[in-house]
């Protein structure tokens, strides 16, 4: 069912009472998994809980979600959507800016890129009675078509510089019930930066540091910690290390910054919603994009934090 909220239609959620069997890879030796069994009152708070097993994967290759073909999908499975319910659709949206990525990748907006959405996409129709998109989406701020999305996504916002008329056409979005959902940049230079360019979107409003027993970390999973994720290779390197093992090493190697613990700010409207969900000093979206690197990153990261997380904040963001 679809609902207005201000100029944005939102779609409500619900989770599937169903135990959820792992897929398999076509190609060997290449298994993406993840079994959970979610129970969910479904008019009050919802609980979730993840069940251990053998886990083994393998990543898929980097392709742009346009290109045609099973390919494209990385080895993600595939779903159809219902005619009857086209306009019932959710769709990740990531937002398209200019700048560079690490490692010259192209723009930083394509960090994770198609990956990330493709996963995290199939989990939500796995594990949620939602309609899902199975492609995602991605567009810019200055599209007429923003407003058909209840949820965007930026992410590694180090290069991000909002022209006017994107700051301006991103508040009326936010202001009319938009959320936004911002992952995967450390350290306080990068903070300082991407807040700097959140003033253009709102000049007096200033975030706030969200507190652990704040609805969005209990929406669905309860978290008892705020998720810190770092990139796989990251973790594997500083496996054992302590905070060592969960903050990113580049930082530490590239501005002298860290470790420190993930913080998730918000910005609030005049009824207390978070229109921005800022997460800062942690990566979710490495949890999903390289869910199928180890088994080990699988159990520790991508299975207990990065989508019990990110369904969190879906959940919050569709239904406040």
């Amino acid at each position: 069912m679809t609902v207005a909220y201000g100029s944005i239609k939102l779609v409500l959620f619900s989770v599937d009472r169903t135990k959820m069997k792992p897929y398999k890879d076509s190609r060997p030796n290449q298994i993406v998994i993840m079994t959970i069994l979610l129970t969910c009152l479904m008019s009050s708070q919802c609980s979730a809980q993840l069940l251990s097993g053998p886990r083994s994967g393998g990543r898929g290759s980097e392709r742009l979600i346009t290109e045609p073909g099973p390919a494209s999908r990385a080895g993600v499975p595939d779903w159809n959507i219902d005619n009857d319910f086209t306009d019932d659709i959710f769709t990740f949206v990531r937002i398209m800016y200019s700048g560079r990525g690490w490692g010259g990748r192209g723009g930083s907006w394509r960090t994770d890129f198609p990956n990330a959405d493709l996963n995290f996409s199939y989990r939500l129709e796995q594990l949620t009675s939602m309609i899902v998109d199975p492609e995602g989406g991605t567009i810019n701020l200055l599209d007429d078509k923003l407003y058909d999305y209840p949820f965007i996504f930026i992410i590694d916002p180090r290069t991000l510089s909002f022209k006017d008329n994107e700051a301006k056409a991103l508040r009326r979005y936010l202001m009319n019930g938009g959320f936004l959902m911002v992952d995967d940049f450390w350290g306080t230079t990068m903070k300082r930066d991407f807040l700097s360019e959140m003033e253009k979107v709102f000049p007096n409003k200033k975030p706030i540091s969200l507190e652990l027993s704040h609805p969005i970390f209990n929406a669905v999973f309860p978290m008892k910690i705020k998720p810190q994720v770092p990139s796989e290779d990251s973790a594997e390197r500083n496996k054992g290390r302590g905070v060592y093992e969960t903050y990113e090493d580049e930082i530490i190697n590239r501005y002298g910054e860290g470790p420190a613990p993930a913080d998730y700010l918000a910005i609030l409207d005049d009824n207390e919603r978070i229109m921005v969900l800022i997460c800062h000093n942690t990566d979710l979206s490495d949890g999903w994009e390289e869910e199928g690197k180890s088994q080990w990153f699988f159990s520790r990261f991508s299975e207990s934090l990065s989508y019990p997380m990110g369904i969190n904040i879906v959940y919050y963001a569709l239904t406040h």
